[in-house]
């Protein structure tokens, strides 16, 4: 049985003298380890990525998370926040992509950034600042901790009944390790509401018409993904789409 290909998003970044299209290891472990499938770095391209052609190429699209922002324009925010750094090359190469993958059937999981980039290629819009909205709480991480530190559950999230991740676990409850600067304020137009953190902010939505698995998600699934059932739970769900979608382009 061929292997499905996971397409995952790059970030176009300056690393000493050179620009890199890159992404973290635990993305491309998480792919390997749940999926089981062949990894493939989406390069941050923007109008010089062959869109069409990549897409008859991918059985799933990896969105990941980033430490860069959406440039506020493409939600209609105006001004931008001091210390925000953005990535044009990544916002040019996933925010038509997105849709494209949606039409083509094509299963998708976004994750932190991926997840906002969803959002707001559907026409949704996000906080800049979340900690600075009244009655928000602060889901920034604590940049004194270790990585594994930052990386703990950060608070429980409230799953929404009879939804997709309702359907993938038997907890209503379940604590995630969500750290974020970011978030949504408005949810864009055809996606659903799958989990809301305690201080009523989106944490989970997916796309309402899809004719396959395209879920979003603010925290971080992928990060030591084979130690929490829960997390280990929707990359597999997204593997098999994935999986069904190589068997049915094979036929």
């Amino acid at each position: 049985m061929s292997k499905p290909v996971i397409g995952i998003s790059t970030c176009f970044e300056k690393q000493g003298h050179h620009i890199y299209h890159q992404t973290a290891d635990k993305y491309v472990a998480a792919v390997l380890n749940t999926v089981d499938g062949l990894p493939l770095l989406i390069p941050a391209l923007g109008d010089k990525l062959h869109r069409e052609k990549l897409l008859e190429t991918v059985d799933g699209l990896l969105l990941t998370g980033s430490y860069s922002n959406i440039e506020p324009h493409h939600y209609s925010e105006g001004t931008s926040v001091e210390n925000s750094k953005y990535d044009p090359n990544r916002d040019a190469t996933t925010l038509p992509l997105i849709p494209g993958a949606i039409d083509a059937g094509i299963p998708i999981l976004a994750v932190c950034r991926g997840f906002q980039e969803m959002n707001v290629a559907f026409g949704g819009s996000l906080h800049q600042n979340v900690h600075r909205v009244s009655g928000m709480l602060d889901h920034r991480e604590d940049s004194s901790l270790d990585v594994e530190e930052q990386y703990e559950f950060a608070h429980p999230i409230i799953i929404t009944k009879n939804g997709v991740l309702d359907k993938l676990t038997g907890e209503k409850e379940p604590m995630v390790n969500s750290l974020h600067w970011q978030g949504i304020d408005q949810l864009g137009k055809g996606l659903n509401l799958e989990a809301l953190a305690p201080d009523g902010l989106i944490e989970a939505f997916s796309v309402d018409d899809a004719k396959t698995f395209a879920l979003a998600v603010q925290w971080h699934p992928e990060w030591k993904v084979m130690e929490t059932p829960f997390y280990q739970t929707i990359f597999e769900t997204f593997g098999a789409a994935c999986i069904n979608h190589t068997q049915i382009k094979n036929g």
